[in-house]
């Protein structure tokens, strides 16, 4: 198996998007409480900053700012997921590396980052974050998706 390098930059900001198993169900969106609470959870536990998050049928994006000496986002993105998939029953088929791993297959394994490099780089990705849901045809304007489709962290956010 070929080992993925991730960028580390402790208190840096992130771009991550975050994307279920099945492309085809809306589980993020019809289980939106769900979803809230373990990001709820994993920030208490481990404090960030939410930049930017968009929260879609079947995919997230969103923008961390990590605290200062800190570069652990995968094990803060490992209990979001974790969080969420213990709330859902498991998917009905599943291959066996997901049942050896005891994974319910709601997720895919990995997620892709991006280590913000300046102010330009991260207007670039909140703009993306925010006109996500346009881009999928979910709504023609960017004002007209819900912003009670974004987890509450308590922290700094703005979500489309």
């Amino acid at each position: 198996m070929s080992r993925y390098r991730r960028a580390r930059a402790a208190g840096a900001a992130y771009f991550f998007t975050v994307t279920l198993a099945r492309r085809d169900q809306p589980l993020l969106v019809e289980h939106i409480a769900a979803i809230r609470l373990a990001y709820r959870k994993v920030a208490q536990r481990s404090p960030f900053s939410t930049v930017a998050i968009c929260v879609l049928p079947d995919h997230l994006h969103a923008v961390w700012q990590l605290p200062e000496g800190d570069a652990d986002y995968s094990t803060r993105w490992s209990g979001i997921k974790s969080g969420f998939s213990r709330s859902l029953p498991a998917a009905p088929q599943r291959t066996h590396s997901k049942l050896v791993k005891r994974e319910k297959g709601v997720w895919q394994r990995r997620f892709w980052e991006h280590q913000i490099r300046d102010e330009l780089d991260l207007r670039r990705h909140v703009d993306y974050i925010h006109y996500n849901p346009v881009k999928h045809g979910l709504v023609a304007r960017v004002c007209d998706w819900p912003l009670e489709l974004s987890p509450r962290s308590g922290e700094r956010q703005s979500a489309a």
